[in-house]
């Protein structure tokens, strides 16, 4: 039997494209690359090197504009932040450092120090970063744990929906997305770990402790 990886409940084929097979679970309603089908960390730093982003990216910063919008608008540079999963350039922190915000940013390929996952944060964004978790109930016990009471979990993914026609979703077309998330499983989530609230905007998503 293979289990969720996110709520450990009984899972069933969901379906195979490029003789890889995703699974589907009806507890929390994800959808999720069987683990037999991951590729090694070797070849995901590999894949994540690709990434081309700089601070004068202006396609980049128009994309994560919701997210940097919300953040410049609901926290000050008294408040304690963490990119977390930033990738090699850290674009998004940089981005925000530059208003006056304060932020670390962790990565556990280019950026590993971690002792900041032993601090905890007024805020904590993930860009893009979340489908790649294989073991999301590890990623959002860990991340949930680092917040203060009161603090925020400012998330962007590309979500599934009822009229997600899988087999043509770009999404899961990147070798390195594995674990995919309806609104239903933020709803899930919210509950497992204790957030008080949770806002969905299309790809932005804030988790409330």
């Amino acid at each position: 039997m293979i289990k969720c990886p996110l709520c450990d409940s009984k899972t069933s084929f969901y379906l195979s494209f490029r003789q890889k097979d995703y699974r589907n679970c009806d507890n929390c309603h994800s959808v999720f690359l069987d683990e037999e089908y991951t590729i090694s960390e070797e070849k995901e730093m590999k894949r994540y090197e690709l990434h081309n982003t700089n601070i004068n990216d202006s396609g980049y910063l128009k994309f994560i504009k919701p997210l940097s919008n919300y953040v410049e608008n609901n926290f000050t540079n008294s408040d304690k932040g963490l990119d977390f999963g930033c990738g090699k350039e850290g674009v998004a922190a940089e981005y925000l450092s530059s208003k006056g915000l304060s932020l670390s940013m962790y990565d556990p390929y280019f950026h590993d120090n971690k002792q900041l996952l032993n601090e905890t944060y007024d805020f904590i964004i993930s860009i893009e970063v979340i489908e790649h978790f294989n073991n999301p109930d590890k990623e959002f016990a860990l991340l949930y744990k680092m917040l203060k009471n009161g603090g925020q979990l400012i998330l962007m993914t590309d979500l599934l929906s009822e009229d997600t026609d899988f087999l043509n979703w770009y999404y899961k077309n990147d070798e390195t997305h594995v674990f995919f998330y309806s609104p239903k499983t933020f709803i899930y989530i919210k509950e497992k770990y204790g957030f008080d609230s949770i806002a969905i905007r299309e790809r932005l998503i804030v988790l409330t402790k």
